[in-house]
């Protein structure tokens, strides 16, 4: 059932990207895997897919040790200080990097292992209290402070919006997300590329992509409900 729901999220990942004139190519499907078991990554490994995204530090570096070297693990949980340095060899990209602290532990971590990370910043474009990221007008500021930190790469934007029964209503926050970044572009940061934009998942990828998200990602979509009895 996993392979089928992941070819049905691909197929309207295409059929968007061809309605809004897009190349499927500068649209990035991350297989959402928390709480999931390495079976059902290994099902998508053995279709080509590489992209999985994690919650949670151990869980990732778990799923890491028992896996193939080549899949691409992004982090796009809320990510702790602390927990960084278990994080270092395993990851791809960073995609929750909200606070100049957090950028500046990723830093040390990466130079002790020669490393460049590619960050994402997380923006709370929605004002929710209850999720994390900076607010909008925080922003360029941040990025032009972490944008001097040797062993990260800021690369672009992430945004975590509205739980919503229909995905058109968070529309307005995923354009919001992407006239920042273009106004953050223009100003033409050293250290700083804004090509990135991670928003979008499982009950609002389609509009996301409509407006110009590169990562979509989805895990109810692919892998069903999560079991949060799973022990960490």
């Amino acid at each position: 059932m996993v392979v089928e729901n992941y070819k049905s999220v691909l197929k309207n990942v295409a059929d968007t990207c061809k309605q809004s004139g897009r190349k499927e190519s500068d649209v990035t499907l991350i297989a959402v895997s928390k709480t999931k078991p390495v079976e059902m990554i290994e099902e998508l490994y053995s279709i080509g897919v590489r992209d999985f995204g994690e919650n949670k530090v151990q869980e990732l570096t778990d799923k890491y040790e028992k896996l193939p070297k080549d899949i691409r693990w992004h982090m796009i949980g809320h990510l702790q200080t602390n927990k960084v340095k278990y994080l270092i060899d395993t990851v791809y990209m960073i995609h929750s990097v909200d606070s100049y602290k957090l950028a500046e532990v990723i830093s040390k971590e990466a130079e002790k292992k020669s490393k460049v990370i590619p960050i994402l910043i997380e923006v709370n474009v929605a004002q929710e209290e209850s999720k994390f990221g900076i607010q909008t007008m925080e922003c360029e500021e941040l990025i032009r402070e972490i944008a001097k930190l040797p062993g990260v790469a800021v690369k672009g934007l992430m945004t975590i919006a509205p739980y919503v029964e229909n995905g058109e209503d968070n529309r307005k926050y995923f354009r919001r997300l992407k006239q920042l970044s273009v106004d953050i572009m223009h100003k033409n940061i050293d250290n700083v590329c804004m090509d990135l934009l991670s928003m979008g998942m499982s009950g609002d990828y389609e509009t996301a992509i409509e407006e110009g998200s590169s990562y979509v990602r989805v895990g109810t979509g692919i892998f069903g409900e999560r079991d949060y009895t799973i022990s960490k």
